[in-house]
């Protein structure tokens, strides 16, 4: 029998906040995707953004891979996601893909107070999905 680790309520484990990035199943799945599409390079827990990936980022989320760097965090971590016992994608370029869902109005933090559930409306579930892949 396996054992399962991490939160047993599914809405938090679907999408949660982890400290200003997306963790869950989709964050795990969005770093699995840009992986595979060739934005990120991944080599263990080691994340650079490729030039393929900084042009994905400029034309289709607006947002600038120059305005990612900051003297003391990298642009791209691995973050061991506690529910998944995988990896999702933290530094500046996973606060700033949450930060872009939120103005799109893709996803949005759970009201409830001290809940870190992320929220995705259906339009914002179908662009995640054409993006980085259909959620399983």
């Amino acid at each position: 029998m396996r054992v399962r680790t991490g939160p047993k309520d599914p809405a938090l484990r679907h999408a949660r906040v982890c400290y200003d990035h997306l963790a869950g199943d989709l964050g795990v799945q969005m770093l699995d995707s840009m992986t595979k599409q060739r934005w990120l390079r991944q080599r263990k827990q080691d994340i650079e953004l490729t030039a393929e990936g900084g042009r994905f980022l400029t034309d289709t989320l607006q947002i600038s891979a120059d305005a990612l760097a900051h003297p003391r965090r990298p642009v791209c971590r691995a973050c061991l996601d506690w529910s998944e016992r995988r990896h999702h994608l933290a530094g500046t370029l996973g606060a700033a893909i949450l930060t872009r869902f939120t103005e799109l109005k893709w996803a949005m933090r759970d009201a409830t107070p001290g809940s870190r559930v992320v929220n995705f409306t259906r339009n914002g579930e179908k662009r995640f999905a054409a993006l980085f892949g259909a959620s399983e």
